[in-house]
């Protein structure tokens, strides 16, 4: 694998999707090219029915070192005042959040700064056993994007939130694991393996079930859940083409096919 730095790679593999950063030298942190090619893959993303799953990672030993604070400071300078400087971080992390499709942030290493609300906005993060986070923004002498802390607090609790947040303390894999920033924590060797193994259950089940769950998920950890919507979509999956695969390969003792 090439060291050559650049905006995020997509590899498309069947009904997955891999987005890798790739910056190694600088342990993936993000710049503003980035932000903006990430946004451009998500539409793209979106947009193709086939893509079940996506995959978010790193290359090198880090998954990401957040986002660059030059470029926080270079913009916050020439953004207009009501534009905080994480912004155009904060879309990012958002838009995330609420693709469609599920999510999961294979963590090959440290995730630090705005990377860690990154993996946060994912579904699932599978890490290795050496990873470790740290949200430095008070020692920076930074107020945290709004979204962002809601996020925290939603994902991980107050307590925990405070405890990321206000102390800036780094933790080490088997504390995210139980706080549950990990969805589940394995060997390096074991990574790869432990993310196929999710992501094949994921595109496996039925697309639109999981797209308005998830949808409905989101929604009620922010405090914004639509009733009336989340209501339709189960009534309007009731007489679906996806309930009657699912019923019909349950009586025939076999996979569905969506």
């Amino acid at each position: 694998m090439s060291d050559a730095a650049s905006t995020p790679v997509l590899i498309l593999d069947g009904a997955r999707a891999t987005i890798r950063l790739n910056r190694p030298k600088h342990l993936n942190r993000l710049q503003p090219d980035d932000l903006e090619a990430l946004l451009e893959l998500f539409d793209r993303l979106e947009a193709d029915p086939a893509i079940r799953v996506l995959v978010l990672t790193g290359t090198g030993r880090a998954f990401s070192a957040g986002y660059d604070l030059g470029s926080i400071a270079e913009r916050a300078a020439s953004a207009p005042a009501e534009q905080t400087a994480g912004s155009a971080f904060e879309v990012v992390a958002n838009r995330l959040e609420d693709l469609s499709m599920p999510t999961i942030c294979r963590l090959n290493g440290g995730v630090y700064g705005g990377s860690t609300d990154l993996a946060l906005a994912c579904d699932f993060r599978i890490g290795i056993d050496t990873a470790e986070m740290f949200m430095p923004a008070a020692r920076l002498g930074l107020h945290y994007y709004t979204s962002g802390i809601k996020r925290y607090v939603s994902r991980l609790g107050a307590d925990n939130a405070r405890k990321l947040f206000l102390t800036a303390q780094k933790i080490e894999a088997s504390e995210m694991l139980r706080i549950g920033y990990l969805t589940a924590c394995v060997p390096a060797e074991s990574l790869d393996e432990e993310v196929d193994r999710l992501a094949t259950i994921l595109a496996a089940n039925a697309p639109a079930a999981m797209r308005g769950m998830k949808r409905a998920i989101n929604e009620f950890s922010r405090g914004e859940l639509d009733e009336a919507a989340s209501d339709q979509r189960a009534r309007d999956s009731m007489r679906g083409a996806e309930i009657k695969e699912g019923i019909k390969a349950f009586s025939e003792k076999r996979p569905p096919k969506f």
